[in-house]
């Protein structure tokens, strides 16, 4: 049910606000603690990237990663929180193009 309401409430931040996502780096932080749903919505860049696909039919949510095994390991997490929020899993592409040591990148393409 909480989970439901979050995720009403951003299809209604969506309707009235608009939301316009680009390539974005998720906070290395989310990762130091144990996660929640309402933790990984409560991320603006997060949110954004989610209300951006939601709002768009055709885009693809991709979340680029380093090659290394923690790096693809928080990716694919990710890309099941999304899931969890609503975003087709068949929609999020993971792409291990950054350099080592980077965060995490969230980008919506139309």
């Amino acid at each position: 049910m909480r989970l439901l309401s979050m995720l009403l409430g951003l299809l209604l931040a969506t309707w009235c606000g608009g939301a316009a996502a680009q390539a974005q780096d998720i906070p290395p932080e989310l990762w130091d603690r144990p996660r929640a749903a309402s933790d990984i919505a409560a991320q603006d860049t997060i949110r954004r990237a989610v209300l951006a696909t939601l709002a768009q039919p055709e885009a693809r949510l991709v979340i680029h990663h380093a090659n290394a095994q923690e790096p693809l390991l928080q990716a694919e997490e990710l890309r099941s929180w999304l899931a969890a929020l609503a975003v087709d899993p068949k929609r999020i592409v993971l792409r291990s193009d950054l350099a080592a040591g980077s965060p995490l990148r969230i980008e919506v393409i139309p």
